[in-house]
Order: structure tokens, then C-alpha cells, then sequence
């Protein structure tokens, strides 16, 4: 058995079940892991705390999978926190009749490094740590025998892995490669995913819940749908009875896409139009030529990698949303996000507050804003609160 030893009161962290361990934490190993091979995790006396996967490229060396001493980490393991994964996901599913969301939400769900979205019948995997790399063969088994109706495919395609010493992978998994474009459903619409080379896992499943309530407030109003992607929430906004929709986006492929949506829902065409470019840019066109909307959506990218990029983030968020607020006709709506995980609520907030002053405009926050429920946060998990937003209504 391989052992970690912890410094002097280093274990604080782990006694209240935090999955990481980073490497200033480790006070020496007993032993020499590979990538990937559980380890057991001990205080500097020699008491027991965890077991997990380690990982020697990493800053953070340890990713824990329980805090049981007893506890196999094996296939048994894997399965029974895949079966409670996947449980909860077809209550999800019902409530929001889709057939489309996260079915495996990484450290939320016990299994660090770990995502599985489903897209009708395909199940699109990222294994982002060397415990589930080592564990990958293992996982797809157990992910087929509990879903054998799906065809399981990898986008293991993220910086991430670079951080752990694995190198990209993309492929079929098991069964049938997806096709271009896969149909899903999203409450009343209909969308066209690519699974192979769309963002993150194809679709960001994680705004069904936001894109649901632009429809509630979207009626007859004009709608400027920003860093659109393939104009999910414009879709919803047309089907709220939107006026019209402008969707923007720097992707001539998602936008392609993005009219595709719109035929697939049998939008007339004259309710939407697309222009490609760089949000910035356009908004402050628009900002000169006096132009204005009565509903505007901010879901940009994420802006922070690390610290080190806190400071130009802050600023870029600052600067949409000030550019948004002098866009914003009285009485309007603006739906504005962060999935940069290091921008805090209270700071995202602060920023909005900020941005709003210096437009000089009196703002309302109507709504706090999340991940949808399929993106659940565990408590001893806090950075898995990610995704935050404001539904803000300017005086």
C-alpha cells in the first residue's frame, strides 16, 4: 500500500471531505505510485483519512475517491457511484423533459475528474485526471452495462489533461460514432448538437434552467443574444414570443448552426438574424449608433484559466456589462453569467454593481442565477458552484 503523509495540520481540509490534496500539503510518500494508482492518505501521526488516485504531474497530487478505510477502490466502486449518478438524472430528465444533461458531474458525484453527458442515446465522456485515465477502461464497462442502449464517446480534449501529464483524446468509446449534428430536446424545442467538435461536451447543458426562463420574460420584446453559440437561448426566446433575436458569435460554424436551430423549430426567419464578430466590438458599434434592446443575454466564455488571470477577467466582465447597461432600454432585462470559477458570486456582483454605475444606470437584481439541476454542487465541493448569473432589470 502506498502512503501519503500530510504535514502538521495540513489535514483540516480533508477531514471536511475537500477532494483535493495539493503537492505543499505532502509531507513525504511511503513508496512510488504511478499516475493514477489509489493511495492512502494518513496525518503526520499515522491516522487515517482517504484514499485516491495520484497524480504526479499535477499541482494537485491526490484527488480522493472516499474517506472510508474499508472501502475497494475497484469496479464495484465505480458502479455504485455511476448507479447514484444516474438515478438522480432520470428524476432530472422528467422535470424538465429533456433528453439531454449531465449525467456525471465530476467531484459533485464522488468521481473527481470524471463527466459523462448524455445526448439522447450518446454518452459523451471526459476523463480529465490520471485516476479516471487509469480507471477509463473500468468506467466505460460499467457505464455500458448500466446504459447499454447508448453509444459512449470521448472528448477528452481539454487543457486540463495537459496539467496532469495526459495528452488529448478523442474517439469512440463503445458502440457507433455520432453522427454531424445529433437532435436532443429541451422542454418544447428542439436542438441540433456536435458532439465531435461543439464546445465543451457539444452543448451547454448547464443554462437549460436560464434558457427556460428567457422565454418567460422574452415576449415581444427585441432580444440581443451575445457570445451565442448555436443560439440556444435565442431558440428559447422565439418560442417566449421574442419580437426578434439578434444572436452574436465569433463562430461561423455554431452560427451555421445556429439557423439550423431556428428552421428545426419552424422559426420564420425574419424573427432572427446573426451577425459574426467579436462581442466587444459589435456592442460598442452599437453603443455609438444609439441602438438599443429591450432583452439582452451575456454568456461569454470563460475569462479566468488561473489567478494570474483574475485582474484582465474582472475587467472583460466589467466591460460587457457596462457596454450591455448602455444598450439596455428602460424597463429592459439583462441576463449576465460567469463560468469562471475563481470569479466568486459576491465579486461577479461587485463587478455588475460596478459596471452599472459607470453607465449610470439604475439597475434591480430580480434573480440569482445557477447551474441547472443536473449540475448539482456537493457540499464539501464548493468550487463546483462555477456558473453564476443575474437577471438585472435597468429603471
Amino acid at each position: 500500500m502506498i502512503k501519503i503523509l500530510l504535514k502538521a495540520h495540513r489535514e483540516k481540509s480533508v477531514i471536511r471531505r475537500h477532494p483535493w490534496i495539493f503537492s505543499g500539503a505532502i509531507e513525504r510518500i511511503e513508496g512510488t505510485p504511478h499516475s493514477g494508482e489509489t493511495v492512502s492518505v494518513f496525518t503526520r501521526d499515522g491516522n487515517f483519512l482517504a484514499k485516491g488516485a495520484y497524480s504526479p504531474a499535477s499541482q494537485i497530487k491526490v484527488r480522493l475517491w472516499t474517506f472510508n478505510a474499508d472501502e475497494q477502490i475497484d469496479a464495484t466502486f465505480f458502479r455504485t457511484r455511476l448507479e447514484r449518478a444516474i438515478q438522480y438524472r432520470r428524476l432530472v430528465s422528467k422535470l424538465q423533459t429533456t433528453n439531454a444533461y449531465r449525467l456525471v458531474n465530476s467531484e459533485s458525484d464522488g468521481l473527481p475528474g470524471l463527466i459523462v453527458d448524455r445526448y439522447s442515446d450518446f454518452l459523451v465522456c471526459q476523463f480529465t485526471s490520471a485516476g479516471t485515465e487509469m480507471w477509463k477502461a473500468v468506467i466505460v464497462n460499467e457505464l455500458n452495462q448500466l446504459l447499454p442502449e447508448c453509444h459512449l464517446f470521448e472528448r477528452s480534449d481539454l487543457a486540463v489533461r495537459q496539467m496532469e501529464g495526459l495528452s488529448e483524446s478523442i474517439g469512440v468509446l463503445q458502440g457507433q460514432a455520432p453522427p454531424e449534428l445529433v437532435e436532443i430536446q429541451e422542454g418544447a424545442c428542439r436542438f441540433y448538437v456536435d458532439l465531435i467538435k461543439g464546445q465543451k461536451t457539444g452543448f451547454y447543458l448547464d443554462q437549460r434552467a436560464n434558457r427556460l426562463l428567457v422565454a418567460q420574460y422574452a415576449e415581444g420584446l427585441e432580444v440581443l443574444n451575445c457570445f451565442a453559440y448555436t443560439g440556444g437561448f435565442g431558440v428559447h426566446a422565439l418560442r417566449g414570443g421574442a419580437k426578434h433575436v439578434l444572436n452574436i458569435e465569433t463562430s461561423a460554424r455554431a452560427l451555421e448552426i445556429a439557423n439550423q436551430q431556428m428552421l428545426l423549430n419552424q422559426y420564420p426567419s425574419k424573427k432572427v438574424d446573426y451577425q459574426q464578430g467579436d462581442a466587444f466590438k459589435i456592442l460598442r458599434s452599437f453603443r455609438d449608433a444609439g441602438r438599443t434592446f429591450d432583452l439582452i443575454i451575456l454568456d461569454p466564455p470563460k475569462f479566468a484559466e488561473s489567478k494570474s488571470q483574475l485582474g484582465r477577467a474582472t475587467r472583460g466582465y466589467k466591460d460587457i456589462n457596462l457596454l450591455a447597461f448602455k444598450l439596455l432600454n428602460h424597463g429592459g432585462f439583462l441576463f449576465t453569467f460567469s463560468c469562471s470559477g475563481l470569479v466568486s458570486p459576491e465579486l461577479f456582483q461587485k463587478i455588475v454593481a460596478d459596471a452599472a454605475l459607470d453607465a449610470d444606470r439604475e439597475i434591480q437584481i430580480i434573480q440569482f442565477l445557477s447551474q441547472d439541476l443536473d449540475h448539482p454542487v456537493a457540499l464539501n465541493f464548493p468550487e463546483g458552484r462555477y456558473l453564476k448569473g443575474l437577471l438585472c432589470r435597468g429603471w
